[in-house]
């Protein structure tokens, strides 16, 4: 269907360009056949390509696809039929941890008629035990034992009686993942008390001595500032109070005049 859309757009596109066009009598049927040969080509390459990448992708299994037949132009189901057995894959998981056993193929979500995934368990006897069942492609246990080990069988089912798919699993359980012991933080191996004596030993990068000397003279010129603001401040009391002593000084002496005996203020009058 997405092929035809693709197709019929490109040709009504052509078709409007030589209709709105000027071109008229024997001129308009050569540009007419002309498009039509092309779009021909056009949708050639088309049908190619959706033969090659989406019809039956699938290459094992029963696939059940949509198409629409050119004898009838209708939308019919066709069954894109082939092996229904996918091979067989080897899971390895350690003791302890969790085992995943995925089902689903890359053509399981662009498929129709599709129902449930089943997951088995297969017993040596060529019995079979049904461990879940449901839309859910993947079966996940969680801290395998040596008892998980073995066969497993998946199977999609679909709307015909006939499977979809069917995958087979062997499942090797292996032993227990060892985790290595590291030491704690505070203890201090002879190795790491070798290696932080020779890191103190270790002259000063040039960046550190850079910081510490920046440092030291933020420092100083910050008690300098404070000792030049501090004797600014006792000079300026100082000449303030030099001044005010001046000023009284000045004023005194102009008010208190020289006071002349009494008995030489007589005898002044009496000459």
């Amino acid at each position: 269907e997405a092929t035809l859309q693709k197709g019929s757009w490109s040709l009504l596109k052509d078709l409007k360009r030589i209709t709105d066009s000027d071109v008229k009598g024997d001129l308009f049927v050569k540009e007419l056949f002309w498009m039509l040969h092309l779009q021909k080509e056009t949708f050639a390459t088309y049908v190619a390509r959706f033969q090659k990448e989406a019809y039956c992708p699938n290459k094992c299994g029963v696939m059940l696809q949509t198409l629409i037949w050119c004898k009838n132009c209708k939308k019919e189901v066709h069954a894109c039929r082939k092996s229904y057995d996918c091979g067989e894959r080897n899971v390895e998981v350690p003791q302890m941890e969790d085992m995943i056993l995925d089902c689903e193929l890359n053509w399981h979500q662009a498929s129709e008629g599709l129902t449930d995934y089943s997951f088995y368990r297969v017993w040596g006897n060529n019995t079979e035990t049904l461990v879940s069942k449901g839309k859910e492609p993947t079966l996940t246990k969680s801290m395998v034992g040596p008892e998980d080990a073995g066969s497993y069988r998946c199977e999609l089912g679909s709307v015909n009686s006939s499977p979809a798919t069917v995958i087979n699993f062997r499942v090797t359980v292996l032993p227990k993942r060892v985790e290595e012991e590291k030491p704690s933080p505070n203890i201090v191996t002879p190795g790491e008390a070798t290696t932080e004596s020779s890191n103190t030993l270790q002259p000063l990068k040039p960046e550190k001595m850079l910081k510490g000397r920046l440092l030291g003279l933020l420092i100083w010129g910050s008690l300098a500032l404070i000792t030049g603001i501090t004797f600014a401040i006792f000079c300026r009391r100082k000449v303030i109070d030099f001044i005010k002593s001046s000023l009284f000084g000045l004023g005194s002496g102009v008010a208190e005049q020289p006071q002349v005996p009494k008995e030489k203020a007589t005898d002044s009058r009496h000459q």
